[in-house]
């Protein structure tokens, strides 16, 4: 299989809020480009992407997935990332591989909370977006309402580029305001034809290219420099000025469609290769790695997983060139490793190639250490990319094996677990000896378990939820000085310490200054007391929990021209802050989400009594067509369970989403 020029590569995510759409749309895609020979359905299990059981069973996408093929002579690497709340770090490992991503809304809904939250993802990133507006032919789908929600709640300048034709069942196709040609899928068919603007929509379509070009030639220089002399723009020029402001993150393009029933795909297609970027248009990843294949190879490891034929490397090549047989290096763990094979994957399926190019998202097989977030390179041109950054886990369940026997298959399946999914923590219970599995949320845990079960044939018994605590400061202490001597025969220990501690600002986890003047704390020991002090933010006094929020300053000290050493003043650090924090004045934080509860308008009053119950602050209230959408900040140990909770408040009808919040001081 040849492999394309990095040119005519488009790496992208399919980003969204949980059942807008994402799986629908890459089925879609998947099925018009010719990669599959059958539409795959979410509701039936018959998805491509969606390939465990899991997934099948419970109609989300878990896991990320990676597929391949071709349009318009571009080859495309999709992945279709999840879009539940519990799984966002899935989302962030996808997003640091991709140059581009196509965001998908519901039509009906507009910007949901999920969507808000990868949009921001993808912001940290640097990754250049267009908008699909989906669902366009459900009752209440109105794109312009999606739009301005794309405006106000992402705080973008949206560039409509299409104009629908009908509404809700009557939507057919669209008006294409670049080129001023129809598309319409006539008569349930899966293909469109071009035809001329209805001449019911003339006029609006020409409103609509007019402001599309004021709008561009208000962003773009040189698309101002046509608009002024000719005052208008042609389709070439309006073309190229959409795809730099697209790379720019300047404005988004945005297109709209049914992808179930297969309207406004095809455009889609065509706007990926027109206004997302290739390989080689992304600066070099951390100003190190230019996108090219005679370079040394260079790649980052993204996703890791076990089947049953071997362990699968996912890889995004940002350099050089990948074969069956070569010896790459494992800069995290400094191991050589061989490659077996190279395949284009296919979600669950794979064909081998006899290599990958800078630019491809390929799988590997071979390498028996590499992580995710491990940069695989030349053995001859070591480099370290910047691995996803991976959040903490903010809820904890015991886990145990139902038969003794099984506790060592139980230790072997966790630790694959952990391997394939870096957000997940196991750890044991210093005090009670019991292993803990720590992830991002009920259903991340509830989804772990369950393969363990499924997968590893394991039964296993599991305890109830337990959320991350946190300590901070709330009132400090000053002058608190700790002397830190020991003499046991030969050189002995001396540290003088002078500290005070107190509440860091609301950006700051932890934060270290020195005001010692004249010497009297040397700057290696001062580094050393800042080591001891994190030392200590390990375990608070009110519950062993670890503390975050607190700024120390160390403003004197002492020194033994004999027995003062780094690690004398490390232990001096640790110790004094930790007796600093008994006398302060402490407060117990815990993680808070927020929480949008969509019910319907003559249930509201149940679901704000039940919300209260729970602590929760109730900051939004909304009524759209007998419809109450409510929003909260609750804290999230009072979540566990509401689900089912919701469903019987609501007779089945209500739904919600979730979203970190950070924390919160202990609300009574």
């Amino acid at each position: 299989m040849r492999t394309p020029d990095s040119t005519t590569v488009r790496n992208l995510g399919i980003l969204a809020h949980v059942d807008a759409g994402k799986t629908t749309v890459t089925e879609r895609i998947l099925y018009l480009t010719g990669a599959t020979h059958k539409r795959g359905e979410v509701h039936e299990g018959t998805t491509v992407t969606d390939f465990d059981p899991q997934e099948r069973d419970r109609g989300i996408t878990i896991s990320a997935a990676a597929v391949s093929c071709d349009w318009a002579g571009h080859r495309l690497h999709l992945i279709d990332t999840p879009g539940h709340v519990d799984f966002s770090d899935e989302v962030e490992r996808a997003l640091r591989v991709l140059d581009g991503a196509v965001a998908v809304f519901d039509a009906v809904a507009g910007v949901e909370p999920q969507s808000e939250t990868v949009w921001r993802q993808a912001d940290r990133h640097g990754v250049p977006r267009i908008a699909f507006v989906n669902k366009l032919d459900r009752a209440g789908a109105e794109f312009d309402a999606a739009v301005e929600s794309i405006r106000t709640r992402l705080g973008v300048v949206p560039l409509p580029v299409q104009l629908p034709i009908g509404r809700e069942d009557g939507f057919t196709g669209v008006v294409d305001l670049v080129r001023m040609r129809a598309y319409v899928w006539a008569g349930g068919a899966g293909t469109y034809t071009e035809q001329e603007v209805p001449e019911a929509l003339r006029d609006e379509a020409g409103r609509r290219r007019r402001a599309l070009e004021e709008r561009v030639a208000e962003l773009h220089p040189g698309a101002l420099e046509e608009f002024c002399a000719d005052s208008a723009l042609s389709e070439g020029t309006l073309r190229n000025a959409l795809r730099d402001l697209t790379l720019g993150g300047e404005a988004v393009v945005v297109l709209g469609g049914s992808a179930y029933r297969d309207r406004g795909v095809e455009p889609l297609l065509d706007a990926v290769v027109a206004y997302l970027p290739a390989p080689p248009d992304m600066p070099p990843v951390r100003g190190t790695v230019p996108a090219d294949p005679a370079a040394p190879f260079t790649a980052l490891v993204f996703k890791v997983h076990a089947t049953a034929t071997g362990r699968m490397t996912y890889l995004r090549v940002y350099a050089g060139t990948i074969g069956k047989g070569d010896t790459v290096l494992d800069t995290a763990t400094g191991r050589t490793e061989r490659i077996a094979r190279v395949l284009r994957v296919q979600a669950d399926r794979a064909t081998e190639v006899e290599e990958a190019r800078a630019g491809d998202i390929v799988a590997v097989v071979g390498p028996k250490a590499a992580r995710a977030g491990a940069t695989l390179c030349d053995p001859a041109a070591p480099v370290v990319l910047e691995p996803p950054t991976t959040a903490a886990p903010v809820v904890s369940v015991a886990v145990e094996a139902r038969r003794s026997a099984d506790t060592g298959r139980l230790a072997t399946a966790l630790a694959r677990l952990t391997e394939e999914d870096p957000s997940l923590v196991v750890r044991t219970d210093p005090e009670t000896g019991q292993t803990v599995l720590s992830g991002m949320g009920e259903l991340h845990l509830e989804v772990a378990v369950e393969k363990v079960r499924r997968d590893r044939g394991v039964e296993v018994t599991v305890g109830r939820p337990q959320v991350a605590y946190r300590e901070t400061v709330e009132k400090g202490v000053t002058g608190l000085l700790y002397r830190h001597v020991k003499q046991d025969g030969g050189a002995g220990q001396f540290a003088h310490v002078v500290i005070d501690v107190e509440p860091a600002t609301s950006e700051e986890e932890f934060a270290f200054a020195s005001t010692v003047t004249g010497g009297r704390v040397p700057q290696e020991y001062v580094r050393a007391v800042e080591a001891g002090c994190r030392d200590a933010l390990a375990e608070g006094p009110l519950g062993g929990h670890p503390v975050t929020g607190v700024r120390v300053t160390l403003t004197d000290g002492a020194t033994h021209p004999k027995d003062s050493s780094e690690m004398a003043f490390r232990t001096a650090g640790r110790f004094a802050l930790r007796e600093a924090l008994r006398a302060c004045g402490m407060t117990l934080l815990e993680p808070v989400a927020h929480v949008t509860v969509t019910v319907p308008a003559e249930c509201v009053g149940a679901v704000l009594g039940d919300l209260a119950a729970r602590r929760g602050r109730v900051t939004d209230q909304a009524n759209r067509a007998g419809t109450a959408v409510v929003t909260a900040t609750v804290p999230l140990a009072e979540l566990f369970g509401y689900a089912s909770r919701l469903r019987g408040r609501t007779q089945g009808r209500g739904t919600f989403t979730t979203r970190p919040a950070g924390y919160e001081a202990l609300r009574g």
